[in-house]
């Protein structure tokens, strides 16, 4: 669901940079508060994952694929404020280095994905728990991925039908939106509890579904448990980038093809960095998609470690004063 640039209208698009920047914002500020340096490591892990799967488009319908948003996943790896983190990453990367979703609708991307997709999958998940007693947790994660993609969409669809570029049927594009990523969300819900179902066998008390206190990774989580999970994830990111990405589905995602369908496809630009060597992962500089998925994933994680691991000195640092100003 990556919106290109001129979709929207200036006015929309820099409401939702406005939005998308606040609420980034406060996802940081609320990750600050339990940073350790293993939900840097596994939110790492889970960037690179989340990236990666994020090349292997799947049928849906004739003519019509989906791909992972992984805002759900995310989330009940890691919790919902490191998921947004995490799904941010991976849109600015793409956004940036592969141009994938446009620049002035990074903002939008951010918002329907790291946002609305990460926030609502954990609520769903969380409910589900809740009612479930705490049962169940990759089925509930599941849940909240199957929910997530077309909420996403129906914001989406209300954006352009506020502020889209051309005009069209509301009726239409809302029916076709959700009709068709109802469809991607079942993919989702499989990979997502699929996913969450690995990690909960392989390394037990390493994800933030099964922590009784939300939002994030139980204090308590085993560091032999979170490197298993980082394995895990690290393995299969490196397969789905390097050798899986060969056999994505070509067709239209679900946005392209009802964009063709309800009539604004052509209000797309041209993305700005459209002849870049890894755009479209690799194919215009006729490089090879493995290589340029290979690349993206280290570039993801490098930016997820970066970033998180100067917010854990930071933090480090603010101890340390409190702890001598208390002496």
């Amino acid at each position: 669901m990556h919106v290109p640039d001129h979709f929207l209208d200036d006015p929309t698009s820099a409401t939702t940079a406005v939005v998308s920047l606040a609420a980034v914002g406060y996802a940081a500020y609320r990750a600050r508060e339990d940073l350790t340096p293993r939900r840097v490591a596994l939110t790492a892990a889970t960037t690179g994952f989340v990236f990666a799967v994020q090349m292997l488009n799947y049928p849906v319908a004739a003519g019509t694929s989906g791909h992972l948003m992984g805002g759900a996943l995310a989330a009940a790896l890691v919790g919902p404020w490191l998921g947004v983190l995490s799904v941010t990453a991976v849109l600015l990367v793409q956004a940036l280095v592969f141009a994938d979703g446009g620049l002035t609708a990074l903002g939008t991307n951010v918002l329907l994905m790291a946002v609305v997709g990460t926030l609502v999958g954990w609520a769903v998940t969380r409910g589900v728990l809740r009612a479930t007693r705490g049962r169940g947790a990759a089925a509930a994660a599941g849940a909240g991925a199957l929910v997530s993609v077309p909420v996403s969409a129906a914001v989406f669809a209300g954006l352009f039908a506020v502020g889209g570029t051309v005009p069209v049927p509301v009726g239409e594009l809302v029916g076709q939106m959700l009709g068709v990523h109802l469809l991607v969300g079942l993919g989702e819900a499989l990979i997502t509890a699929g996913v969450v179902g690995l990690v909960l066998a392989v390394a037990p008390g390493a994800a933030a579904v099964e922590g009784r206190r939300a939002p994030a990774l139980a204090p308590s989580a085993p560091l032999a448990a979170v490197r298993r999970a980082v394995l895990a994830l690290g393995t299969g990111a490196l397969l789905a980038a390097v050798v899986v990405s060969s056999f994505a589905a070509a067709t239209p995602d679900g946005l392209e093809a009802t964009a063709e369908s309800v009539g604004f496809a052509d209000a797309a630009r041209d993305h700005a960095f459209a002849g870049a060597p890894l755009a479209d992962y690799g194919e215009v500089g006729g490089i090879f998609v493995g290589v340029a998925g290979l690349v993206g994933v280290v570039l993801v994680v490098a930016l997820t470690v970066g970033v998180l691991g100067a917010g854990l000195r930071a933090a480090g640092r603010r101890t340390a004063r409190v702890g001598v100003t208390g002496s």
